[in-house]
């Protein structure tokens, strides 16, 4: 495993790490979580992703008590958490959002189901237009100071929110947001090339990314359309099916289909190497892998190997072959 530093930060996170969503609390019972926990362990990764709103808090309770068993170092490994939406099925007003108090109980209820005394990161997983970005910073940075939160970020921000955050935190002498979690990917790359490009350099900030395979469609087994195989054809999965494959989604499939046509010629299976090719981004921390299985998870860490086997000229073939 390779180790970069979250943005400007001290901290070391593994270039790879292992994420809860879409499977811990639902489609993971708790003898397979501990399975995977354990298999990323091993080959090195330090930081499990996580957030509240994840099967409505149970992904949390499941990692937690499988890095509990485990009795994984405190100090060798990192775990997250998000705020805004809530835990709750029919949340009430209080119980979402980025208000002092939604933050600052989220922060308390993670740290119980996750079985930890504090999150080294903590995430606003979207903005909340009904709540001051001021209160949302003082309320980070009152967690920071209370030692319940090492380093708060940002989730799908706009690149003007963030810079308005870091302003006022450092204006005031608060503790400034260190990462963003966007989406990154052969198919979503404009946010994190483009739109957050001054904010490297300006914040020092890190990134953090997810969906490196675009919700399974870089893998190449939505070729076909969704059919009743993977996670889009899920029952509570409505939501990210109409995102991924809705209003043009013929045209991503057309170009997943490319990408593995490409992978094939090159005799890679197209799911590594479409994480690989986010891993050759310098800006990117980590990027947080999701897996079903054990022999997916080791397969999607091979990545890493994968990401220095190839050229340069390489890789511009394979974004060639996405966009035309």
């Amino acid at each position: 495993m390779h180790y970069r530093r979250l943005g400007a930060s001290g901290l070391q996170l593994s270039a790879l790490s292992f994420g809860a969503w879409m499977t811990f609390g639902r489609q993971v019972g708790r003898n397979q979580a501990r399975e995977l926990v354990a298999a990323a362990w091993d080959h090195g990764v330090n930081f499990f992703d996580n957030a509240e709103a994840y099967a409505n808090g149970e992904a949390e309770r499941v990692m937690g008590d499988v890095i509990a068993d485990l009795r994984l170092p405190r100090d060798g490994f990192c775990v997250s958490s998000k705020v805004f939406f809530g835990a709750a099925q029919a949340p009430r007003p209080t119980q979402r959002g980025l208000s002092r108090k939604h933050v600052i109980d989220a922060c308390h209820a993670a740290l119980r189901r996750l079985r930890v005394d504090y999150l080294d990161l903590y995430y606003c997983h979207r903005p909340d237009p009904d709540t001051p970005v001021e209160e949302t910073v003082a309320a980070m940075d009152l967690l920071v100071r209370q030692g319940k939160v090492l380093y708060w970020g940002t989730s799908e921000w706009p690149e003007a929110l963030i810079r308005e955050a870091a302003k006022f935190a450092r204006g005031h002498h608060l503790a400034a947001p260190a990462m963003e979690q966007p989406q990154y990917n052969l198919l979503h790359r404009e946010r994190v090339e483009l739109e957050y490009a001054p904010l490297y350099s300006e914040l020092g900030l890190g990134m953090t990314t997810w969906s490196p395979l675009a919700s399974g469609l870089l893998t190449g087994k939505y070729a076909g359309g969704v059919g009743a195989e993977g996670r889009l054809a899920r029952p509570e999965a409505g939501w990210l099916q109409e995102q991924v494959v809705g209003d043009g989604g013929e045209r991503r499939l057309e170009r997943a289909g490319r990408f593995a046509e490409a992978a094939a010629e090159l005799g890679e299976r197209p799911a590594p190497l479409a994480i690989a090719w986010c891993l050759r981004n310098p800006h990117v921390s980590s990027v947080i892998l999701g897996a079903s299985g054990t022999a997916q998870l080791l397969e999607n860490l091979g990545a890493l190997e994968l990401s220095a086997r190839y050229d340069e000229p390489v890789w511009r073939r394979l974004e060639a072959a996405v966009m035309q």
